[in-house]
């Protein structure tokens, strides 16, 4: 009885053993597949978010809270680079100091050729990547799909400020509302992906300006 117990044990574990050897031949190209697949780079993505990604406005400065990964961070007409002397002529720090120029405004005319943010951040860990990508938006508040224009900036690890630079279009900016969208990725990933979006700022390109506009703009 114990042969035949036996017998019957190795019949199973032949078939148990056979049953292995078959998935695991069948198993082989899957892995491989699977490989290949992991091995190709990945494609930059015209269209990131299924839904639309709802992210804080950085227009609004709240005093002594950082923005997003910003220290600070404003919508201006330019910038110019200032250089600490620690009082002594001829001495200067390694980085430079970046200045908006009328920092806060929102409103442009058509001959602008460039809307600029600024921006500070804590020193950073590792490099990351800001980025701004800009699209009109209709009387209905509806934002265009497809974007204006797009800049980027790397910023090392060692930086902490910067700016991102809104040239006008070709055909020149039509007046109207637009939202910039920002993005901040650590190196190595998609500039504008859907989840590295922190947050939007808005501007104006009117004609001319109302006496309103121009006392927010400043």
């Amino acid at each position: 009885m114990m042969t035949r117990c036996t017998d019957r044990a190795g019949g199973v574990g032949d078939r148990v053993i056979a049953g292995l050897v078959l998935l695991s031949v069948c198993a082989v190209p899957i892995f491989f597949e699977a490989s290949a697949r992991e091995l190709l780079a990945p494609k930059e993505q015209a269209v990131t978010e299924i839904d639309p990604t709802t992210t804080p406005s950085l227009d609004k400065q709240k005093a002594n809270r950082p923005q997003s990964l910003f220290t600070w961070i404003e919508m201006a007409k330019g910038y110019e680079v200032e250089w600490d002397s620690f009082g002594r002529s001829g001495w200067y720090t390694q980085d430079p100091r970046i200045k908006p120029i009328e920092p806060g405004t929102s409103v442009f005319t058509p001959d602008t050729a460039a809307v600029y943010i600024v921006f500070e951040v804590p020193p950073l860990e590792d490099p990351a990547t800001f980025s701004a990508r800009w699209y009109r938006e209709d009387e209905q508040g509806k934002i265009a799909d497809t974007p204006v224009g797009q800049d980027s900036l790397f910023v090392p690890w060692h930086e902490k400020q910067g700016f991102l630079e809104l040239r006008k279009p070709p055909a020149g900016w039509a007046t109207g509302k637009y939202v910039v969208k920002i993005y901040i990725s650590p190196e190595g990933q998609q500039a504008f992906h859907a989840v590295n979006q922190v947050g939007t700022m808005s501007f104006k390109i009117v004609e001319r300006p109302a006496p309103a506009d121009a006392a927010v703009s400043k």
